[in-house]
């Protein structure tokens, strides 16, 4: 590849941190005045002792690598997807190709301007208005007062935060700074878009909006690079995905081969994850995930199930406080990245909806015998507050195996052709003429 053909050139990249030791609890008011006296210089020094590090440090206890010896390339006009689960790297990657964090080891080259949305309201000062945000970000970009000036309305138009781009972004919903931030980041003709979950928040609308606009940032020639949980959105966006698992490239390809590598490898060989450690739940502030199982209709997690039983999906989690409008669920996927359905508890009808209380909850969901495929599948879990935020999209996930058997058919052995395989009824009935 010659030295004008290339948007991204990652070289042996890797990025260590060293996890911060826990604050030291004070008995006496004394105690506790002295050190809120000094605070200031012991942040500085720890601040400065989390990217510091001694020759004999390399695999340290307290030391962990994010990314470790990543390399790969991307072309001009090309759109990549970067896919991966929680604390894979790949918001790593992204915020060193930005220029937020530097590398411990290894080097990048970028031929090109650089738009970022890596998260909501990135490069935005909350006491500016929507509109000297807009300019603010334009002038980081390297573009010219009368550049952003072409590109205002229809930056404020896609965003739909018109009525609003003279108040403080301070003041914004996450909605709203998500779609502005989008916004601006795809219309000041960066050369290469960065852009980190940005599904993970908005309605549906706004979504497909996002995801046109990426289509047409595309055929324009401009570079993406693509981070998200959700499957199908890459499928249709990217012809090649990169797949980072525990810091480090797992697979590089065509998107469906990668995806298929993603969905059916590594942690996601699991039917159970239970999180004993109520700190590493996932979640927010009311709502913390506790466990999620795949089981059979005899109530055994097995590592096979069979077309001709019923399976179980059982989610458990913990309230803190009342949310109205919470909806508990999950995605169901092939192992090739299809998605085959969406399920949450309010599904029912409203009389049947099952109560979530303050405190533990267990909800149960039975996917009926006859309808799966044989096959790999993947659940990946999904919690909102309606109309409000996402509180996981697509994370965590889990992994189940189903063995074809519940045909008569004495065609039909193993698999049909198909994603599903459900038993419809049939019968015979008059003919009209």
């Amino acid at each position: 590849m010659s030295s004008n053909d290339f948007a991204i050139r990652v070289d042996s990249l890797s990025k260590r941190y060293r996890i911060g030791p826990q604050d030291e609890r004070h008995r006496t008011l004394v105690g506790t005045l002295l050190r809120s006296i000094a605070q200031p210089a012991i942040n500085l020094r720890r601040l400065r002792s989390l990217t510091v590090f001694g020759e004999d440090e390399h695999d340290a206890a307290d030391v962990i690598w994010a990314l470790n010896d990543v390399s790969f390339e991307v072309k001009r006009g090309e759109v990549v997807g970067l896919v991966g689960s929680n604390g894979a790297g790949k918001s790593t990657i992204l915020k060193i190709l930005s220029r937020i964090t530097y590398p411990t080891v290894g080097r990048v080259e970028i031929n090109g301007r650089v738009g970022s949305l890596l998260e909501v309201g990135t490069g935005f000062h909350p006491e500016l208005t929507g509109r000297d945000n807009v300019y603010l970000n334009g002038t980081i970009l390297g573009m010219r007062k009368a550049e952003v000036d072409r590109k205002f309305d229809e930056i404020v138009d896609f965003s739909g935060v018109g009525k609003f781009i003279d108040t403080p972004v301070k003041r914004y919903s996450t909605g709203m700074s998500v779609r502005l931030a989008f916004s601006v980041a795809a219309h000041l003709d960066p050369e290469i878009l960065l852009v980190d979950e940005v599904l993970a928040v908005g309605d549906a609308v706004f979504q497909k909006k996002c995801l046109g606009k990426m289509h047409d940032v595309a055929k324009e020639g401009r570079t993406v690079l693509f981070v998200s949980h959700v499957m199908q959105a890459v499928r249709n966006l990217c012809e090649r995905t990169l797949y980072i698992e525990a810091g480090k490239l797992a697979s590089d390809g065509p998107t469906d081969t990668v995806l298929r590598d993603y969905l059916t490898g590594g942690n996601t060989r699991r039917s159970e994850i239970t999180w004993h450690d109520p700190g590493s739940r996932p979640g927010d502030e009311s709502f913390k995930l506790r466990a999620v199982k795949v089981m059979s209709g005899y109530g055994n997690p097995p590592s096979l199930f069979r077309t001709s039983e019923p399976i179980r999906v059982q989610i458990e989690f913990d309230l803190t406080e009342t949310v109205h409008e919470l909806g508990v669920g999950f995605d169901l996927f092939s192992a090739d990245g299809v998605m085959l359905f969406r399920s949450y508890q309010y599904d029912d009808e409203p009389d049947q909806w099952p109560k979530l209380m303050l405190g533990r909850n267990c909800l149960e969901c039975v996917i009926p015998p006859g309808i799966l495929n044989g096959g790999e599948y993947v659940i990946r879990i999904c919690v909102l507050q309606q109309d409000v935020k996402w509180i996981l999209n697509g994370t965590p996930e889990i992994a189940f195996e189903v063995e074809f058997d519940h045909s008569r058919s004495p065609f039909f052995f193993k698999l049909r052709r198909g994603v599903m395989a459900p038993v419809l009824k049939w019968r015979t009935v008059p003919y009209s003429e």
